[in-house]
């Protein structure tokens, strides 16, 4: 049994059997955030079947407490509030625990545009993420330069995605820049394999990109035109290439029968 259902069902009280079933469309230990994903989704089942509709911001405390207090995993807090409230948001994080929550306001036209320039591309390789983010957090004192300026690049981006003349690939190019200070956070984030895949995107027409999550394998993400697509693909051919579209309403019960079958 994962541990995080274990510790799910104690957390919540739940002293009967159930018989659970999960379905994922991508694999697991990829930068996607998952694992929270699945603690969110399961707390939010578990307290519907208590007869009791969870508010997003309880599922991603539980979540986060479950995940780093009960199960003491290197994770941070990010994917939890991404996958309980969903949409763009603007997500601080407070010294105290807390967090807020601001969603982004996009025009519909920008927003598409944004979308439109996204791709997704699993890179082949896998990695445990709580191993890759205990190196970075052993890092941390070491580089509060870099970590101060991909946090001033929060901002920045939303400046971009806000503005009505500024060109959207200029999202891109920050995109590259913050990638390459993360690079730099630990020798774990990056790899040689990976670095040869992005320099092929970013010369097939790419603005920008990361990987996503904690680093060293799962999914890459690229920004490019959408008239350069079609090159990048050709050139990143070896790799499974995953379309996506935003999704605004984050976890919820979309079949509730208190009575039973």
């Amino acid at each position: 049994m994962h541990p995080s259902v274990r510790a799910c069902l104690d957390y919540i009280g739940e002293a009967r059997g159930y018989e659970i079933h999960h379905d994922g469309d991508l694999p697991a230990r990829s930068g996607l955030g998952s694992s929270s994903s699945f603690t969110v989704g399961l707390l939010n089942a578990l307290y519907g079947m208590k007869g009791k509709m969870s508010s997003k911001e309880l599922l991603a405390k539980d979540a986060k407490y479950l995940e780093q207090e009960l199960i003491r995993e290197n994770v941070g807090s990010q994917d939890q509030v991404a996958a309980a409230f969903g949409g763009l948001n603007k997500i601080q994080f407070n010294r105290n625990g807390g967090f807020s929550v601001e969603p982004l306001i996009l025009q519909s036209t920008r927003r598409a545009e944004l979308n439109d320039h996204l791709m997704l591309f699993f890179t082949g390789f896998s990695r445990i993420a709580s191993t890759v983010a205990e190196a970075q957090i052993k890092n941390l004192d070491r580089r509060q330069r870099e970590l101060s300026t991909m946090f001033s690049m929060v901002d920045q981006a939303i400046t971009i995605l806000q503005s009505s003349t500024e060109s959207i690939s200029s999202f891109g190019r920050l995109l590259h820049e913050s990638w390459m200070l993360k690079r730099t956070l630990s020798d774990g984030v990056t790899t040689s394999e990976i670095d040869e895949i992005y320099q092929a995107a970013i010369k097939a027409g790419a603005d920008g990109g990361k990987l996503l999550g904690a680093g060293g394998g799962g999914f890459l993400l690229i920004f490019a035109a959408p008239e350069k697509q079609a090159g990048i693909r050709q050139a990143l051919s070896n790799l499974v290439h995953v379309p996506f579209c935003f999704e605004d309403s984050g976890s919820r019960v979309v079949l509730y029968q208190p009575n039973g079958l």
